[in-house]
């Protein structure tokens, strides 16, 4: 085994952050070097989290120390706060995974409109890669700064990636119909995600003006051969801890067989470890992926109505965020791909 791969996580107390240190923990090739939590600075990540006692007691220090002491750093930060520690990351040459959303979008007009904000480093934007690696993998291989894309965007890109790819679908009227678990939401509590409230409850939410909108029709605009594609997104909040289940609605091209279709999706995703294609009559199920790297993909088609049907599901904190984040990080840095993320899903 060569040398150990330094990894910190910035939002070490979060729950991205936590799910990272769960994952890293069994990392052949990275050692967690150094944690920071503007929360809980001086307190031992295992306090915050007794699940990690005796696995990961390190205390939870400061940005800065993550910076000098890693090779690569996580950013498991709220959008708006990862665009000055990247631009740090950068100075000092170290690899920058961001789980936010400060460089998924390619606009700075787009990220004005939808996160109120704006690109500190055009520059550094340029550097940056966004990174599903069954789609971009080849972009991703020795880059720097690398935005790791959101759970919904994920679940949906790989979705519908090979029907768009060969000109399957129609790229406009595209219905992104998603429903996730809580820990999508964020560690802080709030009224709508209290117990009481969630328990026994299922609504949708942000109706078609939700922040991974745009995300979702960068990637499948790409996958389009960069032809606009336009979709509906409606999330939902399901009262479970884990998963994202994508249904995508698109109208099939004239002519276009259900056979076309899942051939299409078997030669792309055929040799992807990550990506099950289930066979003809299974549907997709947010539970056979529970705490894995994996995105189950289902396949159907209403021929009365000329509809195509494919549905995802992925751990919204796994393939949605920090497997996904480690996936990246075995890419930049030239490692087997599925380093770190071989887990078996909880067959019960």
């Amino acid at each position: 085994m060569g040398t150990m791969i330094k990894a910190g996580i910035v939002g070490a107390t979060g729950y991205g952050g936590a799910e990272l240190v769960r994952l890293l923990l069994g990392h052949p090739q990275a050692e967690i070097t150094a944690l920071s939590s503007v929360s809980f600075e001086g307190m031992r990540l295992s306090e915050v989290y007794p699940s990690y006692t005796g696995l990961c007691d390190m205390v939870c220090g400061t940005q800065q120390e993550v910076v000098e002491q890693c090779d690569v750093v996580f950013a498991a930060l709220p959008h708006g706060l990862s665009q000055d520690l990247a631009q740090e990351c950068h100075d000092h040459g170290k690899v920058f995974i961001d789980l936010g959303a400060d460089f998924r979008l390619e606009s700075e007009e787009a990220y004005k409109e939808w996160y109120n904000g704006d690109f500190k480093n055009q520059s550094l934007h340029d550097q940056a890669v966004y990174a599903i690696p069954e789609l971009f993998r080849d972009r991703i291989k020795g880059k720097k700064v690398i935005a790791n894309p959101g759970c919904y965007p994920t679940a949906v890109a790989l979705a519908l990636a090979p029907a768009l790819e060969k000109g399957l679908i129609e790229r406009t009227g595209i219905i992104a119909d998603c429903k996730s678990g809580v820990t999508g939401t964020g560690r802080n509590p709030s009224a709508t995600t209290h117990y009481a409230n969630l328990n026994e409850s299922f609504y949708a939410y942000k109706i078609a003006a939700h922040r991974h909108t745009p995300e979702m029709e960068q990637t499948l605009t790409h996958m389009a051969g960069d032809q606009p594609v336009k979709l509906t997104f409606v999330p939902h909040l399901l009262p479970i801890n884990r998963g994202i289940l994508a249904t995508c609605y698109a109208r099939l091209q004239d002519g276009v067989t259900e056979q076309q279709v899942r051939e299409a999706y078997e030669k792309r995703y055929g040799d992807e470890f990550f990506i099950r294609l289930l066979p003809k009559g299974k549907s997709a199920d947010v539970k056979q992926v529970r705490c894995s790297n994996f995105c189950d993909v289902s396949l159907h088609t209403d021929q009365r109505a000329g509809i195509l049907i494919a549905i995802s599901a992925i751990d919204n904190m796994v393939k949605g965020a920090a497997g996904q984040a480690i996936q990246n990080m075995n890419l930049a840095f030239g490692l087997e791909e599925t380093a770190g993320l071989v887990l078996v899903p909880p067959a019960f």
